[in-house]
């Protein structure tokens, strides 16, 4: 399995300092990211919204591998994840990812549609990464 690579550089401190993200597939090339952009309101990334968009992807994966796995077309899954940073006594933590999932699953009921997707939930490689965090999902069936 091949090792996916990716850099952020930080230049100065926490509240005046600014940084990059790059990607190897050069998707993200020299992408701004700075305080603001992170714990305010700005117009650059943070790495909360990365993982949010990571996570989401794989879960939209997961889910869609599982579903056509047990037999059912999947015409599309598409899931937002909103990531809560925190100011802790410890410090900043993620403390939970909220998961808001649309899919539309032709010859499936809602029961067996919710157990595909709490079963994603728990088994996409991210998720397992994030097992830390708090992940609240609803999950929606379209038709």
């Amino acid at each position: 399995m091949p090792i996916r690579k990716a850099n952020a550089e930080w230049r100065g401190d926490l509240r005046k300092g600014t940084g990059n993200i790059s990607t190897e597939s050069g998707v993200l090339k020299n992408v701004p990211y700075n305080f603001v952009s992170r714990f305010e309101t700005g117009d650059e990334t943070n790495p909360e919204e990365l993982i949010g968009a990571a996570h989401a992807a794989c879960f939209s994966m997961a889910l869609s591998n599982i579903l056509a796995g047990a037999g059912f077309t999947v015409n599309s899954v598409k899931t937002e994840d909103k990531v809560h940073i925190e100011k802790l006594e410890s410090g900043f933590t993620i403390t939970k990812i909220e998961m808001q999932c649309d899919a539309n699953v032709s010859g499936i009921d809602d029961a067996t549609f919710q157990k595909h997707a709490e079963e994603a939930k728990k088994g996409c490689p991210v998720s397992k990464a994030l097992a830390a965090v708090e992940m609240v999902l609803t999950a929606n069936l379209k038709k």
